[in-house]
Order: structure tokens, then sequence, then C-alpha cells
């Protein structure tokens, strides 16, 4: 079994930082067109089966990437994004920041003692829907020689890899985060889980 596990093209939200979870934001025109050269990118390879976060970002992408293919889409709300709740809408750069939390950035910068907000998701609960997601997956026999494509968003495609790394939380973003359409590709053999490779892209990084 061989993933291909790829973030979401562009949003406006991606652009302004923004803190996106669950909103429901679709790609600006630069995401369309980073999906459409990543799915250019991988022209020699047919999926057999796709998933997809229920969010319309990462379906479009998943759907750009799948032109030309006759492949389940399926959608799965283990791979939707973290949820910062109340937060969500909220900017994080520093010359517009408006959290009301002023510790908001050990998100980024000390995911282990990270607090989310009161109706929001910590990466504990993320890390465990991400690891049920890729048990059933490496479950299932009718799978075992299948190349699948998992379009999901940048927090959750590095919980699937802390999970598949056995990681701790501290380490949560050790690879980085994803670029928008970054990729990263896994094997899964005998039930056990190779990164083959990490956070890659597949368009021109000099436009």
């Amino acid at each position: 079994m061989k993933l291909y596990m790829i973030r979401h093209g562009q949003t406006e939200w991606n652009k302004e930082k923004r803190l996106q979870g669950r909103a429901d934001i679709p790609l600006n025109a630069y995401g369309i067109q980073l999906a459409e050269e990543t799915r250019d990118g991988l022209l020699g390879v047919r999926f057999d089966i796709a998933f997809t976060s229920p969010l319309k970002r990462a379906k479009k992408t998943a759907q750009i990437l799948l032109e030309g293919q006759e492949v389940k889409l399926i959608e799965d709300e283990r791979i939707i994004e973290i949820v910062f709740g109340s937060y969500e809408g909220l900017c994080y750069a520093e010359e517009n920041y408006n959290i009301p939390d002023p510790n908001f950035m050990n998100f980024f910068e000390k995911p282990e003692v990270y607090q989310p907000a009161a109706d929001g998701e910590s990466f504990e609960q993320l890390r465990a829907r991400a690891a049920s997601f890729l048990k059933e997956l490496s479950e299932k026999e009718e799978y075992e020689d299948s190349t699948i494509l998992v379009s999901t968003h940048g927090a959750c495609l590095c919980a699937l890899l802390n999970v598949i790394k056995d990681s701790t939380i501290d380490q949560f973003w050790a690879g980085g985060l994803h670029k928008n359409c970054g990729l990263s590709i896994v094997e899964i053999k005998d039930g056990k889980a190779e990164i083959l490779k990490e956070a890659i892209v597949l368009y021109p990084e000099n436009k």
C-alpha cells in the first residue's frame, strides 16, 4: 500500500494567516493552480482509491488531482483539520494578531504546552483520530496493493506523520508544516509504515 498524503492548495485565509480549522474556505485561484501543477507532476501515478477531508479546500484539491482517473473519492471526518473553535477566522500574523490568547503561538512553537480554546481541539485529540484513520487503512486487506490519495490539511497531515514516526507532541512540527499542495509519500507493508518522501512539492517554487 502506498499513500500519497497531500495538504490542500492555497486559500485566501492561508495568505492572510487566519486560522481556518473547520471553517469551510475554498481554494483561491492560486490554490487551484498549485493543485493543477501537482496533478501534472503526478501524471505517472494511478490511484486506486482516494480519501478526503469533507472541507471544500481539501475535496477540490483531491478532485483536481484525480482528473482523468475513475477513482472513488471517500470523505472521512478523521482527516479534517484541527478544530480552533471560536478562534477560527482570527489572525496569527504578528502585524494583525487578534487572537484573545496571548500564548496561542505555542501552537506552532511549543505544541506540548498548547492550550486550545474551550471549544477547540488538542493535539492529542487530533493525533488520536489520525491514528484511527491510519490503523483502519493499514488493516484493510483489499487495499494491500493499492495506491491511495489522502487529501487533508496542514496540522492533520503532520499528525498522520507524527503517528507513523511514533513521535511525541513536542516533536509534532519536526518535519515542518507542509506547503500548500505539499506531499508526503508513505508505504505500508506487513503492517509497518515507512515514509518515502516528506513535505515535497511538485510545482516550481520560484514564481
